[in-house]
């Protein structure tokens, strides 16, 4: 089992991480959009077994959970290219032979 880091080891790859989610979320056209996009990759990255909002947003620096909800529960924004992005990057790093989607309860 893979476990997630610690909220000080995220704010070390603050740069990196910067980087990435400007490459990653670039096709959503608000600035909250994209900086809600960042929070919840921080909570995906952090200790915990539950990846949902309500525990990731207790771990988050500024604890917004009806923000980060509605970031991924009811904000417009078209989730294929962020996702194809997201594949793009990883088939550069692992080369992967197949592609599994885990099913999950809501669109994006």
């Amino acid at each position: 089992m893979v476990s997630g880091m610690r909220l000080g080891e995220v704010e070390r790859l603050r740069g990196e991480l910067a980087e990435f989610v400007a490459g990653v979320f670039a096709s959503l056209p608000r600035r909250d959009q994209r900086r809600w996009g960042e929070c919840y990759l921080w909570g995906l990255m952090l200790d915990g077994r539950r990846k949902s909002v309500q525990p990731m947003s207790e771990q988050l620096p500024d604890e917004n959970m009806r923000a980060l909800r509605q970031f991924v529960n009811q904000s417009p924004w078209d989730w294929l290219p962020v996702r194809h992005r997201i594949a793009e990057l990883l088939a550069g790093v692992i080369e992967p032979e197949v592609w599994v989607a885990d099913d999950v309860s809501f669109l994006k």
